[in-house]
């Protein structure tokens, strides 16, 4: 028989008086207990029992409990149940909880338990644990939020500044209560105080009038608990008519309340405005009922674990690329067993990947059109750290790719990843630029070579084609052979930086292009920076406080900090139109 039946069946008075006939009111200084409550502890004299008949059939609840099995505590088997059996005693009997209340916090809060009993029993400390309790009351909320389930650092911020004890919050306890007797798990209304809090605020009755009122709507009470479980906000929004459309439609499509209960979920969060929106939008692109449920019979997921929006970017994503509804249908039906929102995130990254692998956009709606289902299936490398674990270039990569996608599965994050072999084209990009050099005048086997060849970034070819640049821009091959001696640097500029720095060398500042000859690092400079340097220069030789022969690489190449000592500082206003130049010209 259970300590309950056991209470209903003793006369009351017997029962008083067996309970305290040994009892005995004491006052004691409580010693530190770090860690047990959040809260001051009230300095009281608590009565409490000795050893009686009530402790031992606590002691045995516990024991026999198939939950206490299932939850190990870090803490020795028999003070895991001394542990128990005297928060069970002290919050029934001690502090008047309900028995089923305080049987279910004493075997659901196993960090308290194990927070209690090491400072308990610590090397200063072996008095019982019932004995401590009886003397030293606890902030309940702790226990009792722990046993719904939330995490300490979930329910810390939620303890009450002015209690301690459960019994002195009546609408908390009233509301907690109507939410078991509507047949919602304890376990799972901790996600209702995290997510809804007010809802244990409600007045008496305002609750239970919520919930009638969603039967009343047309929600059956059968998925109706399931249903504010999953997503606590419907006791405080208003979104009758959106479940029980939601569920019409689902009905309509031949889904029963006992599949949509299993397939909702509390780790989920619903928006049944948006999958009311999903469903007009399926419909709006040529979906049918037939596709629908077939759609939804293999992928619940989509509709169902609070994926709506994801679902929506998935088909804008692949609408954009040129998918049609019969294809973005097959695809959703071939789904991979990812989750949508990994999909989705493995769509994108992928498209960023073959982006930042310079790949034409052809090439990569191609990709995205035939092979959605690979592309969202892989979680890719970066992109700099897999040109780097393949020891070869983009444009390789890029011919890989295009010629066999299934390669993608290889350069998944965790997976290991050889070089390539040599394909020779480094070897032909090396012949290049060495005969490339070697035409310009450098000596063969030479130092000055061998730095060259250090110092040059790109192929062979491209060399050739950003040196033909500069002879096109008007100047003689020889001297921009001697250019590029003295500053090779020049040509790690792509063709298109060099065509547009030269362009506004001659536009833009006014000088002829045969001044890079005498300062060639021009190129390598932003035209940014040559703005704001030539105009500030402009304004002060107009004030009469610059030189006005003064050389372009003066105006370049001096750093910021002696430029603005030697020069703009000469006018007092200077750095006024310097700091009004910077912003206008790096603002666009």
């Amino acid at each position: 028989m259970t300590l309950r039946g056991k209470l209903r069946t003793a006369p009351a008075l017997k029962w008083v008086a067996y309970v305290f006939s040994e009892s005995h009111c004491r006052l004691s200084k409580p010693p530190s207990l770090e860690g047990i409550t959040s809260h001051h502890i009230v300095q009281r004299p608590r009565c409490y029992g000795t050893k009686s008949f009530i402790t031992e059939k606590c002691r045995k609840v516990v024991e026999g409990s198939t939950i206490n099995r299932r939850r190990p505590l870090k803490i020795p088997r028999t003070s895991q149940t001394e542990a128990q059996a005297a928060l069970l005693e002290y919050l029934h009997l001690t502090r008047g909880l309900n028995f089923m209340d305080a049987e279910y916090i004493s075997l659901h809060s196993p960090r308290f338990l194990e927070r209690l009993i090491q400072n308990v029993k610590g090397p200063e400390n072996r008095k019982p644990i019932a004995r401590f309790l009886l003397f030293h009351p606890i902030n309940e909320f702790e226990p009792f939020f722990e046993s719904l389930g939330l995490k300490p650092s979930d329910y810390l911020p939620l303890l009450p500044c002015n209690l301690m004890f459960l019994s002195d919050d009546n609408l908390l306890l009233e509301n907690y209560h109507t939410l078991c007797h509507y047949g919602i798990a304890r376990n799972k209304i901790g996600k209702i105080f995290k997510e809804a809090p007010e809802v244990f605020r409600f007045k008496y009755g305002v609750l239970q009038s919520k919930l009638q009122a969603y039967e009343e709507s047309g929600v059956s009470k059968l998925i109706l608990p399931k249903i504010v479980a999953c997503c606590p906000n419907v006791l405080v929004e208003d979104v009758y008519k959106e479940i029980v459309q939601v569920l019409e439609i689902l009905k309509n499509l031949g889904f029963d309340l006992n599949w949509i209960e299993k397939h909702l979920s509390e780790k989920s969060s619903y928006n049944w405005r948006q999958m009311i929106e999903l469903f007009c939008y399926f419909d709006k692109i040529g979906f049918s009922d037939k596709q629908l449920t077939e759609l939804i019979s293999h992928h619940p997921d989509l509709i169902l674990d609070g994926s709506q929006s994801i679902s929506f970017s998935i088909v804008v994503f692949l609408f954009k690329f040129g998918l049609s509804m019969e294809n973005i249908f097959s695809l959703f039906l071939q789904f991979p067993q990812v989750q949508a929102g990994k999909f989705v995130s493995n769509l994108r990254d992928a498209f960023l990947f073959l982006t930042e692998m310079e790949m034409e956009v052809e090439d990569i709606g191609r990709l995205i059109r035939c092979h959605s289902l690979l592309l969202g299936s892989c979680s890719l490398k970066n992109p700099k750290s897999l040109l780097t674990q393949l020891n070869t270039g983009k444009k390789r990569i890029c011919v890989i790719i295009k010629e066999n996608p299934e390669e993608l599965k290889k350069w998944t994050l965790g997976s290991k990843v050889k070089p390539l072999p040599s394909s020779g084209e480094d070897l032909k990009s090396e012949i290049h630029r060495l005969n490339f050099l070697l035409e310009l005048g450098f000596v063969e086997n030479s130092d000055e070579l061998k730095k060259a060849l250090k110092v040059f970034r790109g192929k062979g070819w491209e060399l050739q084609e950003r040196f033909d640049c500069l002879v096109k821009a008007g100047l003689d091959r020889k001297d921009v052979a001697r250019m590029i001696k003295s500053c090779p640097q020049v040509l790690n500029q792509s063709k298109e930086a060099i065509e547009a720095k030269v362009d506004f060398l001659i536009n833009g500042l006014g000088y002829p292009v045969s001044s890079l000859l005498s300062f060639p690092s021009f190129v390598n400079y932003t035209s940014k920076r040559a703005k704001l340097r030539y105009t500030m220069y402009d304004w002060l030789r107009d004030q009469g406080k610059a030189d006005p022969l003064l050389a372009l690489s003066t105006i370049i190449a001096t750093s910021e900090e002696l430029f603005m000592r030697a020069y703009v500082s000469q006018h007092p206003n200077g750095p006024q139109v310097w700091e009004e130049l910077k912003k206008q010209i790096y603002s666009d």
